[in-house]
């Protein structure tokens, strides 16, 4: 298992692509998104301000990228390809496999959210009231990612190699807008919150926006993201084995 995470990792490191779309694509966006705004504009109903809302949903939507993006597609190709099979002559267990690939989308997770708390920082003037806060941060969204990262490897065995890239976007864009990835879901009627309340993306933004406050994530949110989680990594293990049962 840690050779097969060290190969992943170095594989993932030379995709520029990847790296372009997972690292600097969402430190891009939320300048995009939060240029115009200061931290006099406030989020309905909340006391965040815009740029420290965008913020943590930029970094959050980087880490969705990196499992989803990375993981799905990449998994389904290396099963046309034959690649799974040889794996499986091999001792390692199909937990092994799942793990690793959870463990790299952490990986390439992680320099993603970094870069946009810099960017942040450093060009619009972004700012906590203590200095845990941006560590207690840093470690809830990559913990968090960890969610998005089996859902990937869920949707590589669900798919084939034609069909991964258009069910990824969906479920990709699905998940960003319902859950407030792109825009406060304060400003969408009642019955799409009601939706995006259970969404993973919604529980995960909550996160960080608990620990922007000054506060500690709700329970709630967190029951959320470790039941999806377990539902994702459980899913992609069955989902492996039914794969092994059909080679």
């Amino acid at each position: 298992m840690k050779a097969l995470v060290k190969l992943e990792i170095a594989r993932t490191l030379r995709n520029r692509k990847f790296m372009f779309f997972t690292i600097i694509y969402p430190s891009v966006l939320f300048l995009l998104i939060a240029g115009s705004t200061d931290a006099d504009d406030r989020v309905p109903g909340t006391r965040l301000s815009m740029p420290l809302y965008y913020m943590v949903a930029m970094a959050s939507f980087g880490a969705l990228t990196a499992g989803l993006m990375g993981n799905g597609e990449r998994i389904a190709k290396e099963r046309e390809g034959g690649w799974t099979r040889q794996l499986r002559l091999t001792r390692l267990p199909g937990r092994g496999y799942v793990a690793a690939k959870i463990a790299v989308g952490a990986v390439a997770t992680l320099p993603s959210i970094v870069i946009v708390f810099v960017v942040a920082a450093a060009l619009k003037n972004v700012r906590l009231d203590a200095a845990w806060e941006w560590a207690a941060l840093t470690g809830a969204i990559w913990a968090g990612s960890l969610v998005f990262a089996a859902l990937g490897v869920a949707i590589g065995y669900l798919a084939t190699g034609d069909a991964v890239r258009p069910l990824t976007m969906i479920i990709y864009f699905g998940l960003s807008i319902l859950g407030g990835l792109w825009m406060p879901t304060t400003s969408y009627p009642q019955w799409l919150r009601n939706i995006g309340d259970y969404l993973p993306t919604h529980a995960y933004t909550a996160l960080g926006q608990a620990i922007e406050l000054g506060g500690a994530p709700h329970a709630k949110d967190v029951a959320l993201l470790i039941g999806y989680l377990a539902l994702f990594a459980g899913g992609a293990a069955w989902l492996y084995r039914k794969d092994t049962r059909k080679a």
